[in-house]
C-alpha cells in the first residue's frame, strides 16, 4: 500500500506512487526538497514539548491522534486524514468506574432455620427396644437397629412420624434441641372374626360379616388366600400356583378389602404353609412324610413367600402362616420313626423360615404372624413339631396359640373333660406363654368359638383382654352370633 505524505507546495496529501523522482545510478528517490527554518523550530522544539504535555495529560489512543493531527498542521497540510473504512474499526469499550461505597443491604432475610441432631430409639411401653421400625421427617427415613436406635442427622424442627408393622403408627411434633428421643408405640390390639372360604364368596354372607363387626368391638378380620386344602382361593399371579393347579378362585380379594377398609377394620390373611395336598401331589419330592412339604428344605419356601409377598401387595396387613411346623400325629411318629432331627434342628429350621418371611414383609410394610399349638406354652419342648414360643418370639410380630380346650385330653388341669371349662383353660395357656416370648412378639390367641354358648365364648374372650391381649374367634365354617362378640367400645 502506499503511504500518504504532505505536499509541500500544493499543501494537498500525496501518496509515493505521485512523489516526484529523480534518475539516479540504476536506481530512483523521491525528490528532496529544503526545509523551511519555521518547520525546523516546531519539528525541533515546539512539538516535543506538546508531545510530552499530551501523553502525560491524555490516554494513549487519543494524544496519538491529537499528535498526527499537529504534525500535519505544522508542516502546512490542511487536507484531513483519510478515514479508515466502517469496516476496519474496532468497537471501543467503555469503562464503568468501580463504586468504592458498599451496596445498601438487602430487605430479603436469607437466615437458615436452625438444625439439630435428630436421634433416639423407639421402645414398646415397657422400654424394650423395637428394631426395625422406620422412623421419618422432612423427607428422610431411618430404620432402628436391634438396639432400637435411630440417627437421622440433622433437621431442622417439625413432625417425626413412627411406623412399625403390627404396632400402632406414632407421630409427634420434635421441637430441636440436641436430647436424644425416646419414641413409645403402642401394641396393635387386633379382635378379629374369620371371612371362611364360603363367607368370603357370597356376597350376602360377607356383608352380614361386616355389620356384626362394626355392632361390636371387632375391628380385624381374618381372610384365606391359601387354605388347609392346598387350593389358592383367589385368581394368583403366582406362576407357581397354576404349574401345580392349585388356583381355584372363589373370591376377590381386592374387592373384600375395599369393602372391610370402608369399615375400618384391619385385614389379616392366613396361608396354611407346610401341609399341602396339592403340592406334595406334584412335587413328592419336597416331601417329608404324607402331605407335609420339608421345612428344612429351602426349596419349600419359594412357593409360600411368593404367595405371601403377593397378598401383601393386594392390600392385606398382615400375613398369618398357620400350618407352620413339622408334622404331628401319625405322619409325625412315622417321620420320627425315619428321620434323626433333634428339637433343635426343627425349632431353627421354622425360626429361619419365618424370619426370612419378617425380612421380605417387613420391607413390603406387612406384619407377620404364626399359629402354634396350645399346648407348647405348657411344654417343655417342641412337642416334636418345631414349635417353641421363646424362638418364635423373636422372629414374628404376633404369636397366635390355637387354645381350644376341646382340643385338651380328659384331666388337663384336674378337669374331666376341659372343653367344659373355657376360662380356666384360657387362662391357664396364657400365664404359661407370656413370660416365655423371648422378643417383641405380641401374644394374641386363637379362642374357640364353636361348640360353646355365648357366655363360655365371652368367657375366653374376658381372659384375653383382662391381660391386655387381642383375640380372633375360629369358627371353621365363619358362622359368628352377635350374642358371642363384646359391646363397641
Amino acid at each position: 500500500t502506499t503511504r500518504p505524505r504532505c505536499n509541500r507546495s500544493s499543501r494537498t496529501l500525496v501518496t509515493d506512487a505521485q512523489t516526484p523522482y529523480r534518475e539516479g545510478a540504476g536506481r530512483t528517490r523521491p525528490v528532496s526538497t529544503p526545509t523551511s527554518p519555521q518547520t525546523l523550530l516546531v519539528k525541533n522544539v515546539a512539538l516535543p514539548a506538546v508531545r510530552s504535555a499530551v501523553m502525560r495529560a491524555l490516554p494513549r489512543r487519543w494524544w496519538v491522534a491529537w499528535l498526527a493531527a499537529v504534525a500535519i498542521a505544522a508542516t502546512g497540510c490542511n487536507t484531513a486524514i483519510p478515514r479508515p473504512s466502517p469496516e476496519t474499526l474496532k468497537p471501543i469499550v467503555t469503562l464503568v468506574p468501580i463504586p468504592t461505597t458498599s451496596p445498601p443491604p438487602s430487605t430479603t432475610s436469607t437466615t437458615a432455620a436452625p438444625t439439630f441432631r435428630l436421634i433416639g430409639t423407639v421402645v414398646t411401653p415397657d422400654g424394650t427396644p423395637l428394631d426395625d421400625a422406620p422412623v421419618s421427617t422432612n423427607g428422610s427415613t431411618a430404620i432402628t437397629g436391634p438396639d432400637g436406635a435411630f440417627d437421622l442427622g440433622k433437621h431442622p424442627t417439625g413432625p417425626v412420624t413412627v411406623t412399625r408393622p403390627g404396632w400402632l403408627p406414632a407421630t409427634l411434633d420434635w421441637s430441636g434441641g440436641d436430647d436424644p428421643l425416646v419414641i413409645r408405640l403402642e401394641p396393635r390390639t387386633v379382635r378379629a372374626l374369620r371371612a371362611a372360604r364360603d363367607t368370603a364368596a357370597d356376597d350376602a354372607r360377607f356383608s352380614n360379616l361386616l355389620d356384626l363387626a362394626e355392632g361390636s368391638n371387632v375391628n380385624a378380620l381374618v381372610f384365606d388366600t391359601k387354605d388347609e386344602s392346598g387350593y389358592v382361593l383367589y385368581d394368583s399371579d403366582v406362576d407357581e400356583a397354576h404349574e401345580i393347579g392349585s388356583v381355584s378362585a372363589v373370591y376377590d380379594p381386592v374387592a373384600r378389602l375395599a369393602a372391610a377398609r370402608s369399615r375400618g377394620l384391619y385385614a389379616i390373611t392366613r396361608i396354611v404353609t407346610f401341609e399341602d395336598a396339592v403340592w406334595s401331589r406334584k412335587r413328592p419330592d419336597l416331601t417329608l412324610s404324607g402331605r407335609w412339604l420339608d421345612v428344612t428344605n429351602q426349596e419349600t419356601w419359594s412357593y409360600p413367600l411368593a404367595l405371601a409377598e403377593e397378598a401383601c401387595r393386594i392390600g392385606f396387613d398382615e400375613i398369618q402362616f398357620d400350618y407352620v411346623r413339622f408334622p404331628a400325629g401319625r405322619d409325625g411318629a412315622a417321620l420320627r420313626a425315619d428321620t434323626a432331627s433333634t428339637e433343635d434342628e426343627r425349632v431353627a429350621a421354622l425360626a429361619a423360615f419365618l424370619a426370612e418371611a419378617r425380612a421380605r414383609l417387613h420391607a413390603l410394610g406387612c406384619a407377620i404372624s404364626a399359629d402354634i399349638f396350645a399346648i407348647v406354652l405348657s411344654a417343655p419342648n417342641d412337642q416334636g413339631i418345631g414349635q417353641r414360643p421363646e424362638e418364635l418370639s423373636e422372629v414374628v410380630d404376633a404369636i397366635s396359640p390355637m387354645i381350644y380346650p376341646s382340643h385338651y385330653s380328659d384331666g388337663w388341669l384336674g378337669y374331666a373333660n376341659p372343653n367344659d371349662f373355657p376360662a380356666p383353660v384360657v387362662a391357664n395357656a396364657l400365664d404359661d406363654g407370656l413370660p416365655r416370648l423371648a422378643g417383641t412378639a405380641l401374644m394374641r390367641p386363637w379362642l374357640q368359638a364353636f361348640f360353646y354358648t355365648a357366655d363360655q365364648v365371652l368367657a375366653g374372650i374376658a381372659e384375653a383382654e383382662s391381660r391386655g391381649l387381642g383375640w380372633m374367634l375360629w369358627n371353621a365354617h365363619g358362622d359368628y352370633s352377635e350374642a358371642w362378640l363384646p359391646a363397641p367400645g
